[in-house]
């Protein structure tokens, strides 16, 4: 996987571009996303069901992973089982 995929879930309707990407599986409601719409959906594990934002930003506490939400849905995002944060934006410098 390489920065610019863009991965769909198999369990709701989210999809997300990848902006950075490190090792390990990416995951949304609880199950790995692929490149092609799946046949069925699933359904999204309680833990991971918290939802995505469309246009949020997601990383993980290391900084690795980088996801840009581009359609939102009911499971939450996470990498190998570990649930990704919404990036906080960074404050633009004070004007005097």
């Amino acid at each position: 996987m390489k920065p610019g995929s863009k991965l769909k879930s198999a369990v709701c309707d989210t999809e997300v571009m990848v902006i950075r990407c490190g090792e390990g599986t990416i995951e949304c409601g609880g199950a790995p996303m692929g490149d092609a719409n799946p046949e069925t959906l699933g359904v999204p594990n309680a833990d991971f069901s918290a939802g995505t934002l469309m246009g949020k930003r997601y990383v993980d506490a290391d900084g690795k992973f980088e996801l840009l939400c581009v359609k939102p849905g009911k499971g939450s995002l996470s990498v190998n089982g570990t649930a990704l944060g919404i990036k906080d934006a960074k404050p633009l410098p004070a004007s005097d």
